[in-house]
């Protein structure tokens, strides 16, 4: 590789990520710790590290102490994992001091593990993001176990969603007729498109959803894993997509996928959830009171996005309302082991025994045999498990009532959403 063209790339990289208009995210960096950024595809990984880029030059650390590269560009294609030790070389040599390394996309190298490793192991401060389907597979968590803190990246909340539309909100603000009608203009959006950064300000979201979407689906997993059914793994995502608020087996996905007349075996569709959790398309979320075998067999799905589940759906809202829950949940207190429905004699949406909250979601319970269904189900499961909090998060209604002794919040979903 040659230097002159890595010094060229590395100078780019400072002159742009300086101008760059960061939108800041709700992250604590620890001072010494080294981080592997994993989540779905254009969450904005690559802007935390701008971020962080951002805050140590705010803070009077100079770009003598700071490598930033983006394994993206297309002058670094012919870039090989014996190459990556002369980014230390030309740095040391520009400024004769050790940096901190900020690699973005660095899956584009192969064999960069040992290398991510062997500098942490020499205590260098170091920053990465890549491609998930790579960055998530078993292999690379045991190469990088212990050396790196892996960060969940979600797109964006609502409220950053509304601080990238230059809206400045709290949970706690009253609002005029005007800012009100604003604010619900921005959570419409927000409900129907999501949160991608690079979406939330354009006019056609749809457009982008369907790309992102479309790079997820053939490229992080049908590629990836040299799939060749891309037909059934197509129908697969669709009836996921469609039945996102039922508990949905791996049979029972085989069995309609076949009757389509496209015949796909039960380890196929297990195979085929494993790479989109992978890709982070979707989220499995498991029956608290299950069994094993049932609880791994039988979960709900969650798409990571509002938008690409809107881009299946024709006029769900319920489930759209019921997959923001989800994912805001999942993106609070962790994806593995921490947010779970509840199936067994009652049925309640969410259980998040970290803080023994349970959820329903419903989009309107207006209706009183709705209102009477799902009080009932959470005063229910409080009289067996502890229940510090019982939450009814519907669209628009908003109150506090009492059922049984049990007091019950009833709270609109972009409110509750501006509560973290």
């Amino acid at each position: 590789m040659n230097k002159e063209v890595l010094k060229s790339v590395l100078a780019d990289n400072q002159n742009e990520i300086s101008r760059h208009e960061v939108i800041p995210r709700k992250f604590r960096f620890e001072e010494f710790g080294n981080y592997v950024f994993v989540g779905i595809r254009r969450a904005g990984k690559s802007y935390l590290l701008y971020q962080r880029i951002q805050q140590l030059l705010a803070a009077g650390t100079g770009w003598d102490e700071i490598l930033y590269i983006n394994f993206e560009d297309e002058r670094l294609e012919n870039m090989t994992a014996q190459d990556l030790n002369l980014l230390l070389e030309i740095h040391m040599e520009m400024y004769a001091k050790r940096p901190v390394l900020f690699l973005d996309e660095i899956q584009n190298i192969d064999g960069w593990e040992k290398f991510a490793r062997r500098i942490a192991d020499s205590k260098y401060r170091v920053y990465i993001t890549g491609s998930n389907a790579k960055m998530l597979s078993s292999e690379i968590q045991t190469t990088l176990g212990g050396r790196y803190i892996p960060v969940n990246v979600y797109p964006y909340s609502f409220g950053e969603f509304l601080s990238a539309n230059g809206f400045s909100v709290s949970p706690s603000s009253v609002y005029g007729t005007e800012t009100r009608a604003e604010l619900l203009r921005l959570f419409n959006d927000y409900f129907s498109y999501g949160g991608f950064p690079e979406g939330a300000s354009l006019a056609s979201k749809r457009d982008y959803l369907s790309s992102v979407y479309q790079k997820i689906y053939l490229g992080d997993i049908a590629a990836r894993h040299s799939i060749e059914n891309t037909y059934a793994l197509k129908l697969m995502f669709k009836k996921i997509a469609e039945s996102v608020m039922q508990p949905m087996s791996f049979s029972r996905l085989a069995n309609i996928i076949t009757a389509t007349g496209v015949k796909v075996g039960k380890n196929t569709v297990i195979n085929y959830t494993e790479y989109a959790k992978d890709a982070w398309l979707i989220t499995p979320v498991y029956n608290f009171a299950g069994k094993l075998v049932d609880k791994e067999t039988t979960p709900k799905y969650y798409f990571t996005d509002n938008g690409i589940l809107n881009l299946f759906l024709i006029n769900n809202n319920a489930s759209l309302l019921e997959n923001l829950v989800a994912v805001n949940l999942l993106r609070k207190y962790g994806r593995e082991d921490a947010v779970f429905f509840y199936n067994q004699g009652v049925e309640v949406d969410f259980y998040i025994p970290e803080v023994e909250t349970a959820i329903q979601v419903s989009y309107t319970i207006s209706d009183q045999a709705t209102c009477e269904r799902e009080t009932k189900a959470l005063v229910k499961l409080s009289s067996f498990l502890d229940c510090k909090r019982l939450i009814i998060i519907t669209r628009d209604e908003e109150q506090t009532i009492d059922v049984g002794g049990k007091n019950i919040e009833i709270i609109p979903a972009w409110k509750w959403l501006l509560m973290d």
